[in-house]
This record gives C-alpha cells, sequence and structure tokens, in this order.
C-alpha cells in the first residue's frame, strides 16, 4: 500500500493543520474530546501552557502513533488522529499566535512527505508489514457494523440485545446472497440504528407518561389535603436553603455554558474557514473521519462511508455540544457531519461551500441543541451508548486485525508476538491504549522480522 497524494491533498492538508494548530493555541477548538474540558481553566490561565501542553500530550500520543499512523500506512487514507491530534499539541504549545500555524504547516509537510517515503522504504524490506496491516481491514468493516447491537445490550438489556443480533445477521445474510453490489455491514448497522432508535422513542415516551402521571397523583394529593399544603408553608423544610443553593449553583452553571456560546459564536468566521478546509480535504476521498471509514474510502465506497460516519456521529454529537459549551471550545471537525456530506458532494467548490456553512450552523445551534439533550434522557443514553459501543468493537476488531496482520507476516510467530506484546500491554498497566496496542504489536513484529531477516534467523514469507 502507499499514499498517493495529490497537490490539492498536500496543500490543503498543510492549511487543515495549520489552521487547526491555530485554533488550538485560542483555546477555541481541539480535536481530542479528552482535551477538551481542560480549555476553559486554561484559557482563564489556571493552567498553565505547558501544564496544558503536557495534559494534550499524554492523552494524545498513544492514539497518533497507535492508531493514527497505523491506520494511514495500511489504509493509503489520511485520518484525523494522525493529522489534528499533533495539531492540538502543537497550538497549545505555542506561546504567540503566528507560532502556532507555522507549527501546524510544518507536521501536515511531516505527515504528506513523510508518510509517503516511509510507505516506499517499507515496500523495499524482505517483511513487508505496511502490506500485511491491510489485513486489519476485514474485521474492522464487519465487526464494527455490530456496534448499534452492542449499544442496545448496554442500555436495553439481553433480550432486545439478542433480537437485534439476530436480526442484524439475517439482514446481513440477506444482503450477501441478494444485494452483492451493497456492502452488507451498511445495511447490518442501518437495521441496528433503526432498532436502537426505536427501542430508545420507546422508552422515551414512556418515561414522559410516567412523569406525567406521578405529577397528577402529587397534584391530586395536595387538592385532597388542603390543610397539610398550608402547614408546610407556614413550616418550611430545612432543605429550603439546600434547594435554594442547588438553584443558584444551576443558574451560574447556565451563566458560564451561555458565555461559552457566547464566545463561539463571536468566532464563527474561524470556524467557517476550518469547515471550508476539511470540506475540500474530506472531498479529496484521501481523508476518512474514523478507522472502519478509511478502509472503506480506500476501497471507493463513498456512499457506506457517509452512512458509517453518520452513524458514528449520533453517538459523538451529545459529547461535542456539552463539552463545547461546558469549556467554550468547538471540536475541530464539528458535529462530525462534515465526513458524510463531503464525501457525497460531486466537486471540491461545492464541498467548501457546505463545509463553511455546516461549521457557522453547527456554531450558532450548539446552545439549542444542548437544551434538547438535557431534556431527552433516553436519546442521551443512547448516544452515550452508542459511543461506547463504538470504542468496545473498534477494540475488538482491531485486535483481531492485528493477530491477522502478524498471521500474515509470520504465521504463528508473527501471532505470537503480536499477541504477546497485546498481553504484555495490558499487564503493565495499558501503557499503550487498548485500542492502539494491536497496531503498534504489529508494528514492532514487523520491525523484530525484518532484523531477523537480516540477521538469517527468519525467512519471510510473501505476503498476499
Amino acid at each position: 500500500m502507499s499514499l498517493h497524494l495529490t497537490p490539492l491533498v498536500i496543500v490543503f492538508t498543510i492549511l487543515a493543520t495549520a489552521f487547526a494548530a491555530l485554533l488550538s493555541q485560542m483555546a477555541l477548538a481541539v480535536f481530542n474530546d479528552g482535551v477538551r474540558p481542560f480549555l476553559l481553566d486554561f484559557y482563564r490561565g489556571e493552567l498553565a501552557r505547558p501544564q496544558m501542553t503536557a495534559i494534550a500530550f499524554g492523552l494524545s500520543a498513544g492514539f497518533i502513533f497507535g492508531l493514527g499512523v497505523p491506520v494511514a500506512f495500511s489504509s493509503g487514507v489520511l485520518n484525523p488522529w494522525v493529522l489534528f491530534l499533533p495539531s492540538d499539541i502543537l497550538g497549545i504549545l505555542s506561546p504567540r499566535k503566528w507560532i502556532a500555524p507555522i507549527l501546524g504547516a510544518a507536521w501536515g509537510a511531516v505527515v504528506v512527505f513523510g508518510l509517503s517515503a516511509a510507505t516506499t522504504a517499507a515496500n523495499s524490506l524482505p517483511v513487508n508489514f505496511l502490506t500485511a496491516m491491510q489485513q486489519m481491514s476485514t474485521p474492522i468493516l464487519y465487526l464494527f457494523s455490530f456496534f448499534p447491537t452492542v449499544a442496545v445490550t448496554m442500555q436495553f438489556g439481553r433480550l432486545r440485545g439478542i433480537i437485534t443480533f439476530v436480526v442484524s445477521i439475517f439482514v446481513m445474510l440477506i444482503t450477501m446472497k441478494w444485494l452483492p453490489s451493497v456492502f452488507p455491514g451498511a445495511t447490518t448497522m442501518a437495521i441496528g440504528v433503526i432498532l436502537l432508535v426505536a427501542f430508545a422513542v420507546a422508552e422515551e415516551v414512556t418515561r414522559a407518561r410516567s412523569e406525567r402521571q406521578k405529577a397528577q397523583a402529587l397534584q391530586a394529593t395536595e387538592a385532597a389535603s388542603p390543610g397539610a399544603a398550608s402547614a408546610e408553608e407556614d413550616d418550611p423544610p430545612a432543605s429550603a436553603s439546600a434547594l435554594a443553593s442547588a438553584a443558584d449553583a444551576d443558574d451560574e452553571t447556565s451563566s458560564i455554558f451561555a458565555a461559552n456560546a457566547a464566545r463561539l459564536r463571536r468566532h464563527a468566521p474561524y470556524f467557517m474557514i476550518m469547515g471550508l478546509l476539511l470540506g475540500v480535504l474530506v472531498n479529496t476521498h484521501m481523508f476518512a473521519g474514523g478507522e472502519a471509514t478509511s478502509y472503506v474510502i480506500a476501497k471507493g465506497q463513498f456512499a457506506n462511508a457517509a452512512q458509517i460516519d453518520f452513524y458514528r456521529a449520533l453517538g459523538f454529537i451529545p459529547l461535542i455540544v456539552t463539552t463545547a459549551v461546558a469549556s467554550g471550545a468547538f471540536q475541530i471537525v464539528g458535529f462530525t457531519l462534515i465526513y458524510p456530506v463531503a464525501y457525497l458532494l460531486p466537486n471540491p467548490i461545492l464541498a467548501a461551500i457546505a463545509g463553511a456553512l455546516l461549521f457557522g450552523i453547527e456554531v450558532f445551534i450548539l446552545s439549542y441543541i444542548a437544551k434538547g439533550i438535557a431534556a431527552l434522557h433516553t436519546i442521551r443514553d443512547a448516544s452515550d451508548n452508542i459511543r461506547n459501543a463504538i470504542n468496545l468493537t473498534l477494540e475488538v476488531a482491531i485486535l483481531f486485525g492485528s493477530l491477522a496482520a502478524g498471521n500474515a507476516m509470520a504465521s504463528g510467530l508473527g501471532i505470537a508476538i503480536v499477541g504477546g506484546l497485546y498481553a504484555l500491554n495490558e499487564v503493565l498497566g495499558r501503557p499503550v491504549v487498548r485500542m492502539a496496542a494491536g497496531p503498534v504489536g504489529v508494528i514492532i513484529a514487523g520491525i523484530a522480522l525484518n532484523l531477523l531477516a537480516y540477521a538469517h534467523l527468519f525467512t519471510p514469507i510473501p505476503i498476499k
């Protein structure tokens, strides 16, 4: 696998990383959702720049080198982990505004030229571990399609989870037998998400009806006992002051959220520029929004990639919205809806316009979505479970794919090295995040096997 990047991809990759670094320097946006909650303290001066840089690096390094780089190597498609996690760090590190875009642009250049050179070098090795890493694609594509089933089980229990699993398998079989031109994972995800949404809506309706009935029963009780209500008014409960304090705290929190949302709206032109750059970059089909979609885009299945990233957005929009209004910092890729939109648009010009408009709209509706999320408890829980299910299924899929890559490089020896490194990472307290441990193991195994091959202690086998 080689990275064949056109001049348009190279230019817009460098521009995107440069502008992303500027946004992070201004504490306006970062890609890492774990870093965003710290940005309010950073913006207020309560966290020093070196401290904030250390936090960003600690939360991002494993994903950059353990996930972003291996996925880019094995798919030939760029991803946000390899571009925007480093731009987060470089922007926060920069003491001046003008330094941040220079460092961000430099990183973009390293990616587009360095990865191409690295793939060329890897292709000349006795053991081509980059070709072997393409084995990761099949487990990721097929196992990822069952994340709605996992999310249903997490939220609604075993019975509905089993029902969703059986229906999903049935839909996958039908697709493979009678719709061979359609990616079976796409239809499987579609039916799973439909069932998840149906269960969530039904649960929300039931919850709302129950709360309404409780309120009516309470009103009837108060109407039947006016003397007791009068006594309560004459002798207020001891917890009244506590309730008043809680109300004051809620008002203060709402005020902070409103101020943060207003700050983001004031900087809407910055986000629209970022949306424009991302729209073009995504539309080139050399940049994808996720692990699964990197491989789908590499196969030229843009409609399937749009579907996958749309479902992913359902899980991440609530997290992005709540952290944005709480911290005053947006997500570098917005609500992530730029991916399904730009994948499908016919040319970069339309993608640029759509990206700018989409980001502008997203910034202005943040407060309204935050209020809606707060009111819809079951839907909010469903989004949390979607996000957790995505992480769980990807951890399993990437591990299986990494073992398959090890097997392609050196059969049982490759599996032993990759699997052994994964197990060792677990007992050492996961110095490499679990999702990235498998790909890191493949890279280490590939380097070790090449050294053994040069020492004539290992005979490479052809990798298909």
